[in-house]
């Protein structure tokens, strides 16, 4: 509401401007009809804002004013001074009341009864009051032309080309580190503007949602039924031309909802149910996509109806019965099928999901289908944030380069992986990734390009598609990068295989390949090839999974971490968290451990901790809210790089990050020292400078650390200044640490003693030398 009440006062403000003029020439002539109908306009704007707003002050001046300004645009009353002056004390007093709300100030409502009886007719003249000296709030945003952002984007798409044209040119030859620096500041500048103007075109999902209310009403009347909505999310950002394009297939959904999913109030009865149907529209952000799902509580889809639908249209039956079940609840996508018997105004000509389908994935995105039959359907749409700019792989095959949306890669494997298996079914290749198996499609033989013949073997890029999953192989893969995309020649998108073209950092173009389009030319029909039934299958023999503990991290998002890493979660007071010795400890039971966390500690009144055991190791985890005990699937997606997470799974329909317990262990846990770790002896520290600052570095590293040795012990290196003792320059292997920042010639073996890696590297060096 904040954001609507701040929107009505900006255009408020802009058109009493702009009417400041028109007001004092229609007070010159109030016979010019195109003043009084721009005046007319302004206050029956105010008028319909107040009502949804509820603020009775400005609606009710705004009523009067604009029942008098219809009473003369009919002629039922001439526009004398005396109206046009109380018209316009109506119009000041508007333009105070708005601006007195925006500086959460009040203002005393007399003299406003005054004004709405001075509308009337052969009321006297009254004076008018003159305008509050109210101190107005600096404008913080401004109203842009829609076709103004569009040019904004498009030239920034051109900087974005420009910037990896320039980035290419200079990596062909030597390159001055000054030049390779302003690129560097330059590539930020780019894309934090790229980021910013993204931002401006930006728009709440609430524009999307805010006609569903009444379109649901009215519809549920028109069925007789009745339906209870609920709308959440509206808050989330999506690209303005997506919320445009997402309307009308985010319409027929709901319609279809309301026919064909929620029963009459009578059959819901004998079904057990509360009379009202329940419909819930919600939105969220997953990484990169916007997920939009549609709930409904009605009777869900009867697969059997769909094909006794199409059976009854031609169909092969016994093929249509073989398909597994997921298959057949994607019958629902058939084109020209419907499941209503009737025509109406709603639904029964055949036009229907393949169509909203078919829009969707026109916009990088895919539908995914759960069905309850009996209790309802739940129907969710995954669309990119943006249009324009995204994120994408770079594959190779042959000579030829291709780019594919990152959010449609599931996970890329090469083909000699020992858990890869390539096999030939039916005529049809099947590729087995650690037991899953899905349609294998090559990409040289899709679009007929001769493979390089590598015999490192082929990459295999996992794609999913609304339908399924299925590996494309791929020759190599080269990089990610953020492409700008444009529309290719209709005689490219007409193929059926490409989204359309972008110019990489290599400055040759480079096509976009579609994923859905490349299934559909490829001829794959997930569920009909002996695919879907064999992962029914396996289902049945499938081993329990890994217990896991599912957890709201203090980051806002959600992970899961191994039960067995897991000793206990423990409340702890936030004022026993410290930032001691280089990182967090927390004190618990009187004593001191490192605590690991990713998110704020600072302002929360109580703390969650995990503590998680590695034998005699202890490592406490800082969390926002334990939630539940959950069974990890086998599909885990490794991260690319090493880090506090691991992968990620998809638990719910969510993508839930899984914490890296030996990261945890290895950045945070405290190392002991152990008989076994290599001894350092530090020599010629008169100054005490070694034991001082090097110490702390050695121990960290895993080094037991000494300032002479006791009966029997041996150093396995020696630190020391560049005064080493005699007698130990030819018995044991030594680092010297000299005060000079270079050094004084090429025998010169000594390093420089605040070079931290190094030192710990020529540390390293001594004793690997000594005992191998």
């Amino acid at each position: 509401m904040d954001d609507l009440l701040q929107e009505f006062i900006a255009e408020t403000r802009e058109t009493l401007e702009a009417l400041s003029g028109e007001i004092v020439a229609w007070e010159s002539h109030p016979d010019d009809k195109r003043r009084l109908d721009a005046i007319f306009r302004f206050v029956h704007t105010v008028k319909g804002s107040c009502g949804f707003l509820d603020l009775p002050r400005l609606a009710r001046l705004s009523h009067a004013a604009e029942d008098v300004l219809a009473q003369v645009r009919s002629g039922d009353r001439s526009p004398d001074r005396a109206l046009v002056n109380a018209v316009l004390g109506v119009v000041d007093r508007i333009g105070e009341l708005v601006e007195a709300i925006d500086a959460g100030v009040s203002l005393d409502d007399s003299g406003e009864d005054l004004l709405i009886a001075a509308l009337a007719k052969g009321s006297d003249e009254v004076a008018q009051a003159p305008v509050s000296p109210l101190q107005r709030a600096p404008a913080r945003s401004v109203r842009l032309n829609v076709e103004l952002l569009d040019r904004m984007m498009s030239g920034m798409s051109d900087m974005v080309l420009a910037r990896n044209e320039l980035a290419r040119r200079l990596r062909q030859g030597e390159v001055d580190p000054m030049i390779e620096g302003a690129l560097e500041r330059l590539s930020l500048t780019v894309g934090e503007m790229r980021d910013t103007v993204t931002r401006t075109r930006m728009q709440k999902i609430e524009a999307l949602f805010s006609a569903l209310p009444r379109m649901v009403r009215d519809t549920a009347a028109s069925l007789g039924k009745s339906v209870t909505l609920h709308v959440e999310g509206s808050d989330v950002e999506l690209d303005r031309e997506m919320i445009e394009m997402m309307r009308d297939p985010l319409v027929h959904i709901v319609r279809n909802a309301i026919d064909h999913g929620i029963e009459p109030p009578a059959e819901r009865r004998i079904g057990g149910k509360r009379e009202n149907g329940r419909l819930v529209v919600s939105a969220r952000q997953a990484g990169n996509q916007i997920i939009i799902e549609i709930v409904d509580d009605g009777r869900g889809i009867d697969v059997e109806r769909l094909v006794a639908k199409l059976v009854s249209e031609g169909r092969d039956e016994r093929e249509l019965r073989a398909l597994s079940e997921r298959a057949k609840l994607e019958l629902v996508f058939e084109p020209g099928l419907s499941s209503k018997d009737e025509v109406t105004a709603i639904s029964g000509r055949g036009v229907g999901m393949d169509v909203v389908r078919a829009s969707i994935e026109q916009l990088g995105g895919r539908v995914e289908l759960d069905n309850a039959p009996g209790k309802g359907l739940r129907l969710a749409i995954h669309v990119p944030l943006t249009l324009s700019i995204i994120s994408a792989i770079v594959v190779g095959v042959g000579s030829q380069r291709f780019a594919i949306p990152r959010q449609a890669i599931e996970e890329i494997v090469t083909e000699r992986n020992g858990a890869i298996r390539i096999d030939e079914l039916g005529g049809a290749a099947i590729a087995t990734v650690r037991d899953r198996r899905m349609p294998l499609v090559r990409l040289a033989d899709l679009l007929g390009i001769e493979p390089s013949g590598s015999d490192e073997g082929q990459m295999l890029v996992i794609v999913g598609v609304s339908e399924g999953s299925y590996a494309l192989a791929v020759d190599t893969v080269l990089d990610n990068e953020e492409l700008v995309i444009k529309p290719a020649s209709p005689a490219v998108m007409t193929t059926g295989l490409y989204a359309g073209q972008t110019l990489p950092d290599s400055g040759l173009p480079m096509l976009m390949l579609d994923s859905a389009g490349m299934a559909q030319v490829a001829g794959l029909h997930f569920a009909r090839d002996g695919v879907d039934r064999f992962d029914e299958e396996v289902a049945v023999h499938e081993v329990p999974g890994v217990p896991a503990l599912l957890f709201a991290d203090l980051d806002g998002m959600r992970r899961a971490v191994p039960l067995g890493a897991v000793d206990r979660v423990e409340q702890v007071d936030p004022s026993t968290v410290r930032f001691a010795a280089g990182r967090f400890r927390v004190t618990i039971e009187g004593r001191i451990l490192p605590l690991a966390t990713q998110g704020e500690i600072e302002g929360r009144t109580q703390l969650s901790v995990l503590r998680l055991k590695d034998g005699a190791s202890e490592v406490c985890y800082a969390i926002g809210e334990a939630l539940d005990i959950i069974v990890l699937p086998e599909d885990v997606i490794p991260a690319r790089e090493p880090g506090p997470i691991s992968g990620v799974a998809l638990i719910d329909g969510e993508q839930v990050e899984l914490l890296d317990v030996l990261w945890v262990f290895d950045e945070h846990a405290d190392r002991e020292s152990e008989e076994s770790a290599p001894l350092c002896l530090i020599a010629g520290d008169a100054d005490g400078w070694m034991m001082s600052f090097v110490r702390p570095l050695l121990e960290t590293a895993g080094y037991r650390v000494a300032v002479s040795l006791g009966e029997g012990e041996v150093a396995a290196v020696v630190l020391s200044s560049e005064d080493m003792p005699s007698e130990l320059r030819s018995t044991t292997p030594v680092v010297r640490l000299r005060r000079r920042r270079a050094a004084a010639g090429a025998e010169d073996d000594s390093v420089y003693r605040y070079d931290r890696s190094g030192l710990l590297s020529a540390l390293e060096a001594r004793v690997t030398g000594k005992t191998g």
